[in-house]
């Protein structure tokens, strides 16, 4: 099997980025990890680069640094950006620029709750079921065409920690099944 080249574009501690990784390391998986990109110089997912010998990128808040991050894209021939928690949002130029695919992973099901503070907007409004989105990314925040997505109910007790936790078991699956269901 020929696999495509994937980036993983991340922010904090790269649970679903390992998540791939780990996927990645299967002979049927769709994808390879070429490249890892990241808005945070001290995020705690870059270790997993440093770990499986996977380049990465500091993105910085500039027209500079999207034109490298596009070449370096281009250069290891990447089809498809997958944003694991990736917290800044990229520019209508970033995205216009990859003609390929972007991918981002949002802990709602979506259309609901886009956007930030997701677990306490949810139980504020005393869901009763949350979940997680895989879906394309466009010009509009977390509007993109659906891929996946998978729901969970919500317990009484549930709160944003056991929220997160939940999600995140439930995002280091559909992630995957999300790439597979693109490239097959």
């Amino acid at each position: 099997m020929v696999k495509k080249n994937a980036s993983v574009f991340i922010s904090g501690e790269g649970s679903n980025l390992r998540s791939l990784i780990k996927n990645s390391r299967n002979y049927t998986f769709p994808v390879k990890i070429s490249l890892i990109v990241t808005d945070n110089k001290n995020a705690i997912g870059i270790k997993y680069a440093k770990k499986y010998s996977i380049p990465y990128l500091i993105f910085k808040n500039s027209l500079i640094s999207e034109k490298i991050i596009l070449n370096e894209h281009l250069k290891r021939k990447i089809s498809i950006i997958c944003l694991a928690g990736f917290m800044k949002i990229l520019s209508r130029n970033f995205i216009a620029n990859f003609k390929k695919k972007i991918v981002n992973i949002h802990p709602s099901i979506l259309p609901k709750y886009k956007g930030l503070n997701t677990y306490k907007r949810v139980l504020k409004n005393k869901e009763k079921f949350t979940g997680s989105t895989v879906h394309y990314v466009n010009e509009k925040l977390d509007s993109g065409k659906l891929i996946l997505s998978k729901k969970f109910f919500i317990e009484p007790d549930d709160n944003v920690e056991t929220l997160t936790k939940k999600t995140k078991e439930i995002e280091h699956i559909l992630f995957s099944k999300s790439l597979i269901k693109i490239f097959n």
